[in-house]
């Protein structure tokens, strides 16, 4: 297969976008990449959306100077063996964008940007969130590059949040949802967010949560990180660098803020809203996500009406299986996405 070359990396802008909350943010950025081509009738779009604390930068690899901030250069793509061209999402049939969250620390607005108000950054400050605020600013960006719909939101972990919500959200709008290592609800993790915050403030450089001038969190950062990828599935040697790279260029706000809006996402009792087909792959040896719990999601689905297919991989890459292991079902998402037309 020819290498992915034409990556365009940009930043959406846009004014006083309005939380679920009630407050307002003075400038809404989002950090995005793009691959192949839009059609003129800006119908053929399928929009990427990514887990907890990775990036925008899903494909390809970057060029010297177009990476957007925190993805390394000439780094691959997270979801490189899915998309791309002849790959299952094929660059040469659609357009494909890539958003960075709402909230996060690779180039969107998050508690690491300015606020403008203060020209400091945001830092503890920054408001509260939901996957439904995230799903609202992509589809400004989404109506900015002229997508009239999209094909499918496809995304692993919080991006199959991200793409739940979307069906929930704006129903009609896209023809199918992938959802991979994910579910339609997060799962029961008592206390873990107030452990987590307990953890970070116990940096001798926390500082009230105004870190940004006295050296950062990046100890704690980086073995929360060495922790969190050794329970995903990786291995020790290739968790440790991983997580120093990573933890040079996150930010611990940004983890608080996404864990606070994972915690809060359940679309169960929106299913009935779903008109997009499904297609729901879940690992066999994911501990994060008990796939125990995953058949009675797919049974209520179909009970509402969804028309779902669901995929268990038998990978031993516990949660990272979709990418790590995306040979496995690269060719049930390439039939997927071409039966949608």
């Amino acid at each position: 297969m020819a290498a992915l070359t034409q990556i365009d990396s940009k930043i959406f802008s846009a004014r006083e976008f309005r939380l679920e909350s009630g407050q307002t943010l003075p400038v809404l950025e989002l950090a995005y990449e793009t691959y192949g081509v839009r059609s003129p009738q800006g119908d053929n779009g399928i929009l990427v959306v990514h887990g907890y604390t990775s990036s925008h930068h899903a494909a390809g690899h970057n060029a010297a100077g177009k990476q957007g901030r925190g993805v390394a250069e000439g780094a691959a793509g997270w979801f490189d063996g899915l998309i791309g061209p002849g790959k299952a999402i094929d660059t040469d049939r659609y357009f494909v964008v890539s958003v960075n969250a709402l909230g996060s620390a690779h180039g969107s607005t998050g508690p690491n940007g300015i606020d403008p108000r203060t020209a400091k950054p945001y830092g503890p400050t920054f408001p509260e969130i939901t996957m439904r605020d995230m799903v609202a600013s992509q589809k400004l960006l989404v109506d900015s590059l002229g997508l009239k719909s999209l094909i499918a939101v496809v995304g692993p972990s919080m991006g199959g949040f991200q793409s739940f919500q979307w069906a929930a959200s704006y129903p009609g709008f896209m023809k199918a949802i992938v959802a991979s290592v994910s579910a339609p609800r997060a799962p029961s993790r008592a206390g873990g967010l107030e452990q987590l915050q307990k953890r970070l403030a116990g940096d001798p450089n926390w500082n009230g949560g105004w870190y940004y001038d006295n050296g950062g969190v990046t100890a704690t950062l980086e073995q929360i990180r060495y922790e969190t990828l050794l329970a995903y599935g990786q291995t020790e040697d290739a968790a440790k660098a991983a997580a120093k790279s990573w933890a040079k260029v996150y930010d611990a706000h940004s983890l608080v803020t996404l864990r606070r809006a994972i915690d809060s996402f359940d679309i169960t009792d929106q299913y009935a809203k779903v008109t997009a087909k499904v297609l729901y792959v879940q690992s066999k040896t994911d501990k994060l996500f008990d796939i125990a719990l995953c058949p009675a999601y797919v049974t209520d689905m179909r009970k509402a009406g969804i028309d779902i297919t669901y995929v268990e991989l038998p990978s031993d890459k516990g949660h990272l299986a979709s990418h790590a292991d995306a040979a496995m079902w690269a060719p049930i998402l390439d039939a997927f996405v071409k039966s949608l037309g």
